[in-house]
């Protein structure tokens, strides 16, 4: 059994995360709203990343780290303005870091942990209307390639760059049926990500199976980043 810390842990894909780790591990995690568990294996804890709130972490060590909290702010460039790129930033980059300074002496104290962040498809695909969300997230994986450096061997630290996925934080582009058989269309794969398809990523990335992986940015994106089919 390992202990493991879910940031953004009461719905969408952080949601999943905890789901498929709960039944074998203990598990903090966070919410902004109301949130119970009814295992009692899963502490939900609050912290609100735009109010700079704080947390306690009362366990002796923390087998892995995973921060799930995104944005998706998709604007001409000349229509955003430079607060929605610092809530950007805010949101995707400076609080994984405060997170992850927060938590650093107690996953120093597990024999071997990991830190999983999450970038976008979007960084390494340049896409119309992304500036703002793919800047924040390119500060990631370079976040991501520096901790992983500068924590080995004891950390490992990995992030996942994934394509739309069907959340309530994509819900507004996947509003109809229309909206979801376009975007499937888009990737090789011909399908939305589902939760499930990033929460098990994350998990891989979590445990000892990835044990020789670090500082890497995995796409799981159905293809777009890499093929093109014809």
């Amino acid at each position: 059994m390992k202990n493991y810390m879910i940031i953004g842990g009461s719905s969408g894909i952080g949601r999943q995360i905890v789901s498929e780790l709960e039944a074998d591990n203990t598990i903090i995690a966070t919410y902004n709203k109301h949130m119970l568990s009814d295992n009692a294996r899963v502490r939900y804890i609050h912290y609100d990343i735009d109010k700079n709130s704080d947390f306690d972490i009362d366990i002796e060590s923390l087998d892995g780290l995973v921060y799930c909290p995104g944005t998706i702010n998709l604007k001409p460039f000349h229509r955003i303005a430079e607060i929605d790129f610092l809530h950007d930033l805010k949101i995707n980059l400076l609080g994984a870091i405060q997170v992850i300074q927060k938590t650093l002496p107690v996953l120093k104290k597990s024999d071997q942990a990991s830190i999983v962040l999450f970038s976008t498809v979007a960084v390494q695909q340049g896409m119309s209307f992304h500036s703002s969300v793919a800047s924040s997230k390119g500060a990631i994986e370079g976040l991501t390639r520096s901790l992983a450096a500068e924590f080995a061997p004891k950390i490992r630290v990995n992030a996942i760059a994934p394509s739309i996925v069907n959340t309530p934080l994509a819900s507004k582009l996947l509003s109809s049926e229309e909206k979801l058989t376009a975007s499937a269309n888009r990737h090789p794969l011909k399908k939305v990500g589902s939760v499930e398809d990033i929460a098990r990523a994350a998990v891989f990335l979590l445990s000892d199976k990835s044990s020789w992986i670090t500082g890497q940015i995995l796409g799981v994106d159905g293809g777009l980043s890499s093929i093109k089919t014809f």
